[in-house]
């Protein structure tokens, strides 16, 4: 793919002198309750920068409210042998609390994130990751690093926003941003103390927003209330009056009157989130609007075309991938003969680094694999963007390309020229750049490797099949294709075998031809419409053969009637005769009517010089020619003649052919009554007549000689073409049989396809079947409804609380009334479907069962939302004995008040488990500070006594279940009642005649002693 360019807009570009004079703060922006994302959705902000960036960052945050529902995190060159107080500094300037990262840090909204010196940083889950960092402090591109793990993690909700700074680090992680539908935000060059860093991220097109920082806080808060999240599904919108069925057409034809590409073989998720992009950018929300602005606004249309076409590369994209393809094209060099040519096709080729990259690894495996043979090396890099090519070809980088590129490589292919990095000669020279759209031209052929890295995941599936093919016919057989990690081959493999299946390298296979495949070649080589034969060609083909009556014979005659009423015929350049008009029996032979006989066969012989002559001239130059005086023998003597012959022109069905008129001239008497032409002639007169036609016959023998050489000549073509086009049939003739053994092979394929499919039913039936009893083995009552809330299907279970038919599937839930006694079950499932949050209640029949009732969003293997799930589950036992426990503890309460005799009940770790209001008034205490305390501490240790102790835990010991002690006697002394006696008795619990973990331990009396 190649990358956007998406220059920045003059109304994208807001800040004026008067805005950088005066910073308004936004912390009185209006209220952002019903915006805030979800726990773990919320948008990632990277504050990016280095020399200046602090006073960047003060007017950023100085201007943010502290609620916005973002994470900021500020990643910075720091010094890597100083501690950081960059920390301190920015808490100066906000509310929000500011944290310097450690190590698996979980990301909080409003909550701003530091990077520590010395460090590199990244994002996995949601969670900071610090990292060592393996390059030397004068390579370090700790911005790029972060921002494309961003990109990856967070996807959409990446915002990159580029502050002041020197370097150009940042500029190729904020393109992966931008591949990831994240947004891009730059600060003005204008407003930083250092513009190197946002002049860098500028160069790359890829920005949305150019802002002072006082202005980037509002501009976010605008972008994060319109976020490509947090719109419905695609699902959902097919029928909005705000994005009709016809609106993607319309654009898709926009796109292609003015540009000439047709994107509607792009898969449209990835269209429709590029095209939503550039709605968020003109702050668009209806698809009907952007086309009617895609209309006036061609500059748009432009834009968004650069924007479909965005597309992330760099140098040695997988490095592990490179070094997998080399140990592959080993095999592939040692099999090419000397001074022969190594052939690549790297198509969607960007800004070229992944060509550059394809030519250092091919040099450095030419200079292994046996150096001394010659081999030639041609790299055929294309694209449709023609500012991407052109870039390409000047082979010029900026510094940050260190971060991919090893030092090794730096060394040998490239050259250090005022910042920047260029691809030595000796690289460039071996790849071509040139324009190519992979969807309508034809291919380059007899390659050795085709190198498509993340191309085909931007196509749709039906030229993902048609590429295909295309690549297997391009590729010489053991070639290698290369593709990238998100792309597969999985429906033809025949065609190739994988000999890497982690990086997706793959050698063509030797099948017998893929040319069968290409039928439905979508590219223009196989569009080519029959060419239009010559006018000539038709004219031949129009002239040749007879005439039948017919709109040719009525347009002869008006052609006739309205130029001439003398007998005439029609004739093509041979003579033969097209049509005949009139009685002209007294000069042809031929009896009036249609004829295909010859003009100059079938003229009186007297006359037959003259018509030759005559046509003769008249095709040569191409005019009328007219001859008075001729005489013809008639049946009445000698007769004069006007002969006419007119080359026509039009009408055009007409024209090309001769029109030859014979009209008759006033004959004197002495001429009509002569015997023949020479009858009143002299000598000399005769011989002079006979000599101009001796010359003309040579004239036209030599003509006809020629014109039979020339035949000739042309048969002998013919008859070369013949053989060849034998040939050529013949070779058709193996094809078809080759096709035909194909064809039986692919046959056997589908019968096993077919088989395939057919135990791939019965696992679906048996999976329906299971599913079926596994729902009705439930009794759990599941309703299944789609995104307007019809039913799909459901359990016989929600019979029993919404009278469901089988004939109601397809109808609303709103048509039909639950025997609950709950109004809002409609309410709900609207809830479930805008929010995809679960709501769950507990709710009772009009029956008295009460049923726990879930609503979820049904999603797709996809992950996407296609509707609602409600499920009734029965709970109206656990409602009883919920209802009964209460009762018990109510009677428990009740004891506890009522019981006269003081009792407790006692754990076998001697803590209180019950213990009633007699109890705790003898004890000094209350029954809430004596519940869970231990016998040993009650009554500031009143009953602490080892007599008591010891004989409650023998209760505990001893497996009789009547075990009790009674007549305890104790001497002690109660808070605040002075020394008393207390006469105690202990029993074991039981429950349904078992002994349980507790011993009830009661006071039969009480007995005031003298202190004495």
């Amino acid at each position: 793919m190649t990358p956007t360019t998406n220059p920045v807009r003059q109304d994208e570009q807001e800040t004026t002198t008067e805005e950088m004079g005066v910073e308004t703060p936004v912390t009185e922006r209006r209220p952002r309750a019903n915006s805030m994302p979800p726990p773990d959705k919320f948008p990632i902000v990277a504050l990016c920068g280095s020399a200046g960036v602090i006073d960047a960052l003060e007017r950023f945050f100085t201007h943010l409210t502290p609620h916005s529902g973002m994470a900021f995190v500020v990643v910075t060159h720091l010094l890597p042998d100083q501690e950081s107080k960059l920390a301190q500094i920015v808490q100066g300037f906000t509310a929000l609390p500011v944290l310097d990262v450690e190590d698996s840090v979980k990301l909080r909204p409003n909550h701003v994130y530091i990077i520590p010196p010395n460090r590199d940083l990244s994002v996995l889950h949601g969670s900071l990751y610090l990292l060592t960092p393996t390059q030397p402090a004068s390579q370090r591109m700790p911005i790029d690093f972060f921002l494309q793990s961003l990109a990856k993690d967070a996807r959409e909700r990446a915002v990159c926003v580029i502050l002041s700074g020197m370097g150009s680090d940042g500029s190729i992680g904020l393109k992966l941003v931008m591949e990831n539908f994240g947004m891009v935000m730059v600060q003005d060059p204008a407003t930083a103390r250092f513009d190197a860093m946002p002049r860098a991220a500028l160069a790359t097109e890829f920005v949305d927003f150019v802002l002072s920082p006082p202005l980037m806080p509002a501009k976010l808060l605008d972008y994060v209330d319109r976020p490509l999240m947090g719109r419905p599904l695609r699902e959902t919108e097919k029928n909005e009056p705000s994005k009709p069925t016809h609106a993607l057409q319309k654009i898709f034809l926009l796109i292609r009157q003015q540009t000439g590409h047709d994107f509607s073989y792009y898969k449209r998720n990835t269209v429709f989130r590029r095209i939503e992009r550039r709605m968020n950018a003109h702050q668009i929300k209806e698809f009907t609007t952007y086309v009617r602005y895609l209309q006036e606004t061609p500059q748009e249309v432009e834009h968004l075309f650069k924007e479909l076409l965005i597309g992330v590369t760099k140098f040695f994209r997988d490095s592990d991938a490179y070094e997998s393809l080399k140990t592959h094209l080993r095999d592939v060099i040692k099999t090419k003969d000397t001074d022969s040519t190594i052939r690549v096709w790297a198509p969607g080729c960007s800004t070229g680094e992944e060509a550059y990259s394809l030519g250092m690894t091919l040099l450095e495996l030419l200079d292994e694999v046996e150096p001394s043979r010659y081999l030639k090396l041609q790299i055929f890099a294309t694209d449709i963007s023609a500012e991407a090519v052109d870039f390409a070809r000047v082979g010029l980088y900026t510094e940050n390309i260190t971060g991919d590129v090893s030092p090794e490589r730096l060394k040998r292919f490239f050259h250090k020229m005022d910042g920047h990095y260029q691809i030595r000669k000796e690289v460039r020279d071996v790849v071509v750049f040139a324009l190519h759209n992979i969807n309508k031209d034809a291919p380059f052929t007899k390659l050795d490797l085709l190198c498509c890295r993340n191309l085909l995941i931007y196509l749709s599936a039906e030229l993902q099949r048609n590429l295909m093919p295309v690549f297997h016919y391009a590729i010489n057989p053991g070639g290698l294709l290369f593709l990238g990690p998100s792309e597969n081959i999985t429906t033809f493999q025949d065609l190739f075998q994988p000999v890497d299946v982690k990086w997706k390298i793959s050698r063509r296979t030797n099948v017998a031809s893929s040319l069968p495949l290409l039928i439905n070649f979508p590219f223009t080589m196989s569009r080519q419409a029959h060419p239009l034969p010559h006018p000539s060609v038709v004219m031949s083909a129009t002239v040749t053969g007879r005439r039948e009556s017919g709109p040719f014979a009525t347009q002869v005659q008006k052609t006739l009637l309205s130029a001439y009423a003398p007998p005439a015929v029609v004739i093509n350049p041979k003579g033969e005769i097209l049509y005949v008009h009139g009685r002209t029996g007294k000069y042809l032979e031929p009896a009036p009517g249609l004829s295909g006989m010859n003009l100059f066969d079938m003229a009186r012989e007297e006359l037959s010089f003259e018509i030759s002559g005559a046509v003769h001239r008249a095709i040569q130059t191409r005019q009328g020619v007219v001859l008075d005086n001729v005489r013809v023998q008639t049946e009445a003597g000698q007769q004069l003649l006007r002969l006419s012959v007119t080359l026509m022109e039009e009408p055009d069905v007409l024209a090309g052919l001769l029109l030859v008129a014979f009209e008759d001239q006033p004959t004197p008497r002495k001429v009509r009554l002569s015997k023949g032409p020479g009858g009143d002639l002299s000598r000399d007169a005769v011989v002079t007549a006979l000599d101009k036609e001796l010359q003309y016959t040579k004239h036209r023998l030599q003509t006809t000689i020629e014109e039979m050489e020339s035949s000739l000549e042309e048969l002998k073509s013919t008859n070369e073409e013949l053989q060849s086009a034998n040939e050529e049939l013949q070779s058709t003739n193996e094809e078809a049989m080759t096709n035909k053994e194909e064809m039986q092979s692919l046959n056997e394929e589908l019968m096993t396809l077919n088989t395939q499919y057919l135990a791939k039913t019965e696992e679906l039936a048996q999976a329906a079947n299971d599913m079926k009893n596994l729902l009705d083995a439930t009794e759990i009552a599941i309703i299944f409804l789609d995104n307007n809330m019809n039913i799909k299907r459901f359990t016989p279970p929600v019979g029993r609380i919404i009278n469901l038919m089988p004939s109601d599937m397809g109808r609303p839930l709103s048509h039909f009334a639950a025997n609950l006694r709950y109004q809002h079950l409609v309410r709900d499932v609207q809830q479930v479907l805008a929010r995809l949050t679960s709501v769950e209640a507990n709710i009772q029949a009009t029956s008295g069962e009460w049923y726990t009732m879930r609503i979820l969003p049904y999603r797709t293997l996809d992950n996407y939302i296609s509707g609602a799930v409600i499920t009734f589950t029965e709970v109206t036992g656990l409602k009883n004995l919920e209802a009964q426990l209460q009762a018990s503890v109510q009677m428990a309460a009740s004891l506890k008040e009522t019981l006269r005799q003081a009792v407790v009940a006692l754990n076998d770790n001697l803590t209180i488990a019950f213990v009633n209001d007699s109890f705790a008034q003898i004890i000094g205490s209350t029954m809430a500070e004596l519940q869970d305390a231990s016998l040993t501490v009650v009554g500031q240790g009143a009953l602490n006594q080892q007599v008591l102790l010891d004989a409650t835990r023998r209760l505990f010991k001893d497996e009789d279940p009547a075990a009790e002690f009674t007549n305890v006697v104790l001497d002690t002394t109660l808070p605040n009642k002075g020394y008393h006696r207390l006469t105690l008795y202990g029993r074991r619990l039981l429950y349904q005649g078992a002994p349980t973990n507790r011993v009830l331990l009661g006071i039969e009396k009480v007995e005031k002693l003298d202190a004495n």
